[in-house]
């Protein structure tokens, strides 16, 4: 049988696992209040990747600031025309970055090995099963060392609001929120942080003995940090819990206004909006005083390209499409995230302003005219909604779908909407339960 289809040890999870790790692991297990624990993982990290990892961060440069791609990525063209399957396929590598044709999840869905380098030690390969908005499932590839490289960039990304990570060993560091069913839920432990706790849990209630353990779990496990996304988020305003983390990280879906004040409100503490990807980890974080999402990764160069794949002029907003990361399984080049912004220098640093996640949707308004996807956010995100979704149907009818913690805004949402649109027939309704919904759609879209 092949070892990599067997059942991996703990030995393999945790190759430097320490008795007093052990303990930790075994006092989240066994807590009174714990949840049910779906799966079982591991940070698979060795003494050598360790040192790897020590010496990434060490290392680690500022975020490009030229106007013309960095030096680096002529070597990673080279690396991936000679390395990558479907690079090579190509032929020759072109003399520019703009020459090469651009990529986007639906071409990696397809077949993702055409994508992953020759050299790569499949032994140590692993697996990330994600789904987008898009339709487009997707199996990320990775490694050890490259889920331990995320720790830098959070790092950066908690100094710009001037909190320094502490935790260590018998401490939780971090909890991951998830909501919904099912949810892929385990322990673990961060051994660059001196083998701090990492929880990730399931707030529906479905993985819980008693719903009640919900809050008992998360104040007994103290953590210094919570992460989830804004559904999660959500559900932990509805907690009656008395822990204090020192911040609280929100990534995978865009966090409303409305909804961060509420957290910091809530907990008294910082809430960072983490613009991250699968594909690519985190790339950028909201900095209010810089009025967008400042760029985090050192190695990441960034293009905003227009709907025929050129280049957008400057101060223009444009599909974000990255070259470069952090993640040597899977080296991007001119990768479309379907997500769009524009960038701006300020005070010398590179920030996306008015990030807005996929294609830019429009809608027609009452009177005949047009609305982008970008107002109506303008025009909800007052609202503390962690999830909705907007359709308009072919004969110009909306329908807002509220996630089922919001719904109690639907009179305050359904003003904002005929607000921004005027009198157009309107239905409210609730998004299903652990829904990942397209955020903007409109049958209406191709012909204006």
């Amino acid at each position: 049988m092949d070892p990599r289809m067997t059942e991996p040890t703990d030995a393999i999870r945790y190759p430097t696992l320490s008795p007093k790790g052990r303990a930790l692991l075994d006092w989240m297990r066994e807590h009174p209040a714990a949840p049910r624990f779906r799966n079982q993982s591991g940070n698979r990290l060795t003494a050598e990747d360790l040192a790897a990892l020590a010496d990434f961060e060490a290392n680690l440069g500022m975020p490009p600031t030229a106007s013309v791609p960095p030096a680096w990525v002529n070597g990673l063209i080279a690396h991936a025309y000679a390395d990558v399957p479907h690079y090579r396929g190509l032929g020759s590598a072109p003399a520019r970055l703009a020459d090469i044709p651009p990529v986007s999840r639906a071409d990696f869905s397809r077949d993702i090995a055409q994508f992953v380098p020759d050299s790569i030690d499949l032994s140590r390969l692993i697996n990330f099963q994600t789904t987008g908005t898009t339709g487009h499932s997707l199996l990320v590839p990775s490694h050890p060392q490259v889920a331990g490289r995320y720790l830098p960039y959070h790092k950066r990304a908690l100094a710009r609001f001037g909190i320094v990570p502490s935790h260590g060993a018998g401490q939780v560091g971090v909890v991951l929120l998830g909501h919904q069913q099912p949810c892929f839920t385990y322990l673990s432990v961060t051994p660059q942080m001196n083998e701090s706790g990492l929880a990730k849990i399931n707030l529906h209630p479905a993985d819980w003995n008693d719903p009640a353990d919900r809050a008992a779990y998360l104040d007994a496990l103290a953590a210094e940090f919570i992460a989830g996304d804004p559904l999660s988020f959500e559900a932990l305003l509805d907690l009656p819990v008395t822990c204090r983390p020192r911040a609280l990280l929100s990534v995978s879906m865009m966090l409303s206004t409305g909804l961060r004040q509420a957290l910091e409100e809530r907990f008294s503490c910082p809430v960072l909006d983490l613009y991250s990807m699968n594909e690519v980890g985190p790339i950028g974080v909201y900095d209010p005083a810089r009025g967008g999402h400042v760029l985090v990764q050192d190695r990441l160069w960034i293009e905003l390209l227009d709907d025929h794949g050129q280049p957008v002029p400057a101060g223009e907003r444009g599909e974000i499409t990255v070259t470069g990361g952090f993640n040597f399984c899977l080296p991007l080049l001119r990768y479309r995230t379907g997500d769009h912004a524009s960038l701006a220098m300020i005070k010398g640093e590179p920030v996306l302003i008015d990030l807005v996640g996929r294609a830019p949707v429009w809608f027609r308004d009452a009177s005949g005219g047009w609305r982008n996807n970008i107002e109506v956010t303008h025009a909800l995100k007052p609202l503390p909604i962690a999830q909705y979704a907007l359709h308009q149907a072919a004969d110009g009818a909306f329908t807002l779908s509220l996630s089922a913690g919001s719904v109690h805004y639907a009179d305050q949402a359904s003003a904002a909407i005929r607000t921004l649109f005027g009198a157009v027939p309107l239905t409210i309704t609730t998004l299903p339960d652990s829904a990942k919904a397209q955020q903007y759609s409109s049958d209406l879209s191709g012909v204006r």
